[in-house]
């Protein structure tokens, strides 16, 4: 009996032993968890007006992330998680600059500048205007095809396998087909995660129309002239194949999960990682690059309230997606690689935009070869890439248009631009590939415009 009381020590002892360990390499992945959870918390709440009980049921019930616990207060705007107790993180709300995660001794008093905005309202339909759009009925639209096709990427009553939120689709102009899950609506504000990084492009293709930057020239990071990093382009980065290293996994602590839960400047991780592969050789996704060019934007202009009115004043009000706000992150910088939140129709005139080649109700926001730049394959991506845009020229979706190209966000975000059949397709949810057969959808859309 004493030896079997031993024994059975001796499993205790190693059991609390490995549960030890296990907590010891598993503790810093709970300052990402309850970050994660308290930067959604809080832009869920203050940006997209959904309550905490909404949020946790929905954008923050998957695994691991469920594990956090989160406490809102609404005067002052702040969410405040932690997993088990432990890593407690803060997550604070400012108008015109979003929700940020902060670190230990950030100044939540300290006075900030926002973004001036320009609402413009016009006595023109949608999407030019406020008003409801001219319903045109087309001769060559199957609706009820559309109609069944939109449906299929909805769950059913008690089924949680899909999980859209929206979709629209666009012919010539007009909402053919426009569908929203219950507790959505047409006014929903939604974040486009990476669907931000084309945002943040455009941004290059409006300076460039204006003369003030060229793509093709060298960037102007002071970091790598010692070096051949030198050689890497502002193209380069805009096309992710500038040859730097980095890590994008999100099940793990990796450069970008440290870059988004972690730093306070997240336009400089990526500046400070080596080179290990030439430039235009080797193709590979980075938010890291998304946010460098965030600094970048950033370095072009003279003064901090002129970067921060830039996005809004050349584009966004101006096409009327007023809806839209971009986050910044602790040092101030707009968050190019994630953090957008807009209306589903608000991302459908962003598709308008580019499916017009630039041009808005007759004025040229970027000039048209900045479409056939972003359109343009990048080396090495096998055609699924090109200027911070997914492309299909490589026949990813295989019954889709080859012509058809997107701004992709985690979770199945989507933006689909299919020029051939003058068609934006938008797709908000809280899940991608796995529940959504987007190849299915794709090409039954495109079957019912004849």
């Amino acid at each position: 009996m004493k030896r079997f009381k031993k024994i059975l020590g001796f499993i205790f002892i190693g059991l609390v032993g490995l549960i030890l360990i296990a907590g010891f390499w598993n503790y810093p992945k709970l300052t990402i968890l309850s970050g994660y959870s308290a930067k959604n918390m809080a832009s869920s709440v203050f940006i997209g007006n959904r309550s905490v009980e909404f949020t946790d049921s929905n954008d923050n019930n998957f695994a691991p992330v469920h594990l956090a616990e989160d406490e809102v207060d609404t005067n002052e705007k702040s969410a405040i998680a932690s997993v088990f107790g432990l890593n407690q993180r803060k997550a604070i709300y400012r108008e015109g600059l979003g929700s940020v995660l902060i670190n230990d001794g950030f100044d939540i008093d300290a006075p900030y500048k926002k973004p001036k905005r320009t609402m413009l309202k016009t006595n023109l339909p949608f999407p030019y205007g406020n008003l409801p759009q001219n319903d045109t009925v087309f001769a060559n639209v199957d609706y009820n095809k559309i109609k069944s096709s939109v449906a299929t990427v909805f769950d059913r009553q008690d089924e949680s396998i899909k999980k859209t939120r929206a979709v629209i689709v666009l012919y010539k102009d007009q909402i053919i087909e426009e569908k929203y899950a219950e507790g959505y609506d047409k006014n929903s504000v939604l974040l486009g995660w990476s669907m931000t990084k084309s945002i943040l492009a455009t941004n290059f293709g409006i300076l460039q129309k204006q003369g003030k930057i060229n793509i093709a020239d060298r960037a102007p990071i002071k970091e790598w002239q010692n070096d051949d990093r030198k050689k890497i382009t502002i193209n380069n980065l805009l096309q992710m194949n500038c040859g730097l290293a980095w890590d994008e996994d999100y099940g793990s602590i990796s450069d970008a999960t440290t870059m988004l839960y972690l730093d306070e400047d997240m336009t400089k991780p990526q500046i400070f990682k080596k080179a290990i592969h030439k430039p235009n050789e080797f193709w590979y996704y980075s938010s890291g690059v998304s946010n460098l060019l965030s600094g970048i934007l950033r370095q072009q202009f003279d003064s901090y309230q002129e970067y921060l009115d830039f996005p809004y004043r050349e584009f966004i009000d101006k096409i009327g997606m007023h809806s839209m706000l971009i986050e910044t992150d602790m040092a101030g910088n707009y968050v190019g690689s994630s953090y957008a939140w807009g209306t589903p129709r608000d991302w459908a005139k962003f598709g308008l935009l580019y499916l017009h080649r630039g041009n808005w109700n007759g004025e040229q926001i970027f000039n048209p070869e900045w479409v056939d730049y972003v359109t343009t394959p990048t080396p090495t991506s096998e055609g699924d890439y090109g200027g911070h845009f997914w492309l299909n020229s490589g026949g990813f979706y295989q019954d889709a248009p080859r012509d058809m190209y997107s701004a992709n966000g985690f979770q199945g975000q989507r933006v689909f631009i299919i020029p051939s059949k003058d068609l934006v397709i938008v797709r908000f949810g809280l899940v991608g590939d796995a529940g959504v057969d987007f190849n299915a959808f794709l090409r039954d859309i495109n079957d019912a415009i004849k």
